[in-house]
This record gives structure tokens, C-alpha cells and sequence, in this order.
């Protein structure tokens, strides 16, 4: 068996793109990644607004999508993709996080998924909850099976994962809106996602931006902390592992890492990853998963002292409430205060300045 290797550069504003193209080749992206197969490009939303780290940046996609078409990647074989929630939109979405500018200057469409046609799937990998969690099947987007995916997650915490990045950017793409139900099982859930994966795409392939990262209330009222690193692997769970490592957790502490890691898909130890680029050894970026107020109710309402309350609150027609409950905190009580000050200190920095380019 062929070990695990993640790719791990240093990089700048002024270096960015061209170290995109660097990291890929140390990472091999060509034999994840063949030219004469549909890959999916899985972007990551994880707010219609702009907020730095919160979703996938406009150098990286710029960065990812120009070594691909450079590396002779036919334009109509690249399928850019994203998801809503019930509380993001994908098409603003593309838009504020200026990924729309990037893409149509690459001659490429950008494909909000809830317009594509959802089929449900046989899965024949006995999955942990999933099944339990939507007994009448799993809907995925058609168009996904058979097709590589290259996902493209940022390093960050996350309430209730602990860490979020290239297992979890599935959930955003095999799960249709409502995969919130899925947040009280979430550790079994990413590791469904990975025995779904396995199953649907023939090859899956992670590039993670880490030039400026999420500490704390993630993946949405966060402290952006510039690191200028990125990362990229064929592994995403070892790609997964050494971000968690980077920002200071022990990766077989986190169960969805280590439940993966002994059922074989993929590599949770560090110790048994190949490390290729920068020496790791003393990084440790000292960050601390926190919840936001929403994340805690949440957490409360499902396995908290609130339990009795779930179904009346998270299963019955008067579920409307939650959504509009996040929508208020973050989009018009956080994003206007805490969050906008936090965007003006980044605004001025070097990378903010390149984020303005767009």
C-alpha cells in the first residue's frame, strides 16, 4: 500500500498562484487527477457573505483551476460545484466570495447543485448513520457518479467537528440541504461520507488554503489568523490530519480522524504520512475549537438539556424557526459588529489588499 503523502508549502501574496502550481506537482496531482476524466471541482460555501478562511479563497481556486487548464485539463471535463444550506445560497455566494470573476476569466460555468437532477443511490458500504438518519435513501446529484472530485477546503475549527476540511467539504455536496439532521452524528456521518465517496468517484483529490486560518467559533464566527500555508494530498484524511496537527490538535483525538483512520480509509497518524515541502515539526499554530451561539443551541437542542425538545424544534413544521435564529445572530447581529471589524484588520493586511484584486 502506497503511504499517504501530504504536501506542505510556504507561500505569500505576491507567490500565491505560482505556489499553487508548485504544491500540486509535489503532491502528484496527475495521479489523482487524469485529464481524460470529469473532475468535479468541490468549492466550499460556508457563508453567502465573505468572511476570511470561512470558505475557499479566490487565489486558491485562481491557483488550482490554472494548473489544471495549464496542465492540459480540457475545460469541458472541469465541473465547478457548490451546495446550499438552509441558511447559504450558492449563486451569491459564488459571487461575494469573488469566485465568479476567477471562473469566467477560465472559460468555466459555475454549477449551484441544487439546479442539477438528485437521485437516490444504493450505497452498498454499510454506513454508520446515514441510513438511519434518511430512511427513505440518499439523494446525490447525478452528475457526481463517476466523476473525480478535487475539493478545496480552508484550515479551520469547526463547533461541531472540532477541525473542518477536506472530509467534511463532502457534506456540502452529498448531502442535500437539509443535512443539518446530520450535525448529532457528525463524526459517523464524515466517515460515511468517505465510504460514499469511495464508491462514486474514481479518484478524489484535496487542495487546502491555509494563507489565512479559522481559530475558534468555526466555521463561521471565527478569528482570522494569517499562517501563508498550503496543503495538498490524494489522502483526505491525512490531509485532514496534518491540518489538525498544524494547528495544534492530536489528530487521533478527533473521532472522525480516528474512526477513519482504523477502518482503513484513509491515514489519521502522522507518524505514517510523508510529509513533502516545509518541516512540520515545530508548527503548531496554538488554535482552540469554540462554539458560536448557534452552534451551542444547536448542540443543546440535540444531546444537550434541551434533548426532550428535538423533535418538536428540529422535526415538525416549526422547524423555520432555526434557520431564521441563524440568519439573525450571524448575517445581522455578528457579520455587522464583531465580523466586520474583523474583515476591516484584514482588509489591510497583504492578503486582504490581494482579496480586493478580485
Amino acid at each position: 500500500m502506497t503511504r499517504a503523502k501530504v504536501a506542505v508549502l510556504k507561500t505569500s501574496p505576491d507567490s500565491v498562484r505560482t505556489d499553487y502550481r508548485r504544491l500540486m506537482e509535489v503532491a502528484e496531482w496527475r495521479r489523482f487527477l487524469p485529464p481524460d476524466r470529469d473532475t468535479l471541482i468541490k468549492l466550499n460555501l460556508s457563508w453567502t457573505k465573505y468572511f476570511p478562511a470561512c470558505s475557499s479563497e479566490p487565489w486558491q481556486v485562481e491557483g488550482v483551476v490554472k494548473t489544471l487548464l495549464d496542465g492540459g485539463f480540457p475545460k469541458d471535463r472541469l465541473f465547478p460545484v457548490e451546495n446550499k444550506t438552509v441558511v447559504t445560497n450558492p449563486v451569491k455566494g459564488c459571487r461575494n466570495n469573488r469566485w465568479l470573476p476567477v471562473l469566467e476569466k477560465s472559460g468555466l460555468p459555475f454549477i449551484p447543485l441544487p439546479g442539477v437532477e438528485w437521485t437516490v443511490y444504493p450505497f452498498r458500504s454499510k454506513l454508520l448513520k446515514l441510513n438511519d438518519i434518511f430512511p427513505e435513501g440518499l439523494q446525490i446529484p447525478r452528475m457526481f457518479i463517476g466523476k473525480n472530485v478535487l475539493h478545496l477546503p480552508t484550515v479551520k475549527t469547526h463547533g461541531h467537528s472540532t477541525t473542518t476540511g477536506a472530509v467534511k467539504n463532502a457534506f456540502g455536496g452529498l448531502l442535500k440541504e437539509v443535512r443539518h439532521y446530520a450535525h448529532k452524528y457528525i463524526h459517523e456521518v464524515l466517515v460515511d461520507l468517505l465510504l460514499m465517496q469511495k464508491e462514486i468517484h474514481p479518484s478524489l483529490f484535496c487542495v487546502m488554503d491555509g494563507t489565512v486560518c479559522g481559530n475558534g467559533a468555526g466555521p463561521r464566527t471565527m478569528r482570522p489568523e494569517i499562517e501563508n500555508i498550503i496543503l495538498a494530498s490524494g489522502d483526505s484524511v491525512a490531509i485532514d490530519s496534518i491540518a489538525a496537527k498544524i494547528m495544534g490538535f492530536d489528530p487521533l483525538t478527533i473521532p472522525y480522524l480516528r474512526m477513519a483512520h482504523d477502518m482503513g480509509l484513509g491515514t489519521a497518524d502522522p507518524r505514517e504520512i510523508e510529509i513533502a515541502g516545509e518541516d512540520i515539526a515545530a508548527m503548531n499554530f496554538g488554535f482552540k475549537t469554540k462554539r458560536s451561539f448557534v452552534i451551542w443551541g444547536d448542540q443543546m437542542i440535540r444531546k444537550g438539556f434541551l434533548r426532550r425538545l428535538e423533535k418538536l424544534l428540529l422535526h415538525s413544521p416549526l422547524v423555520v424557526w432555526a434557520p431564521i435564529a441563524s440568519n439573525v445572530y450571524h448575517d445581522l447581529l455578528w457579520y455587522p459588529t464583531i465580523g466586520k471589524r474583523r474583515i476591516r484588520a484584514f482588509m489591510k493586511t497583504d492578503w486582504g489588499r490581494l482579496w480586493k484584486t478580485y
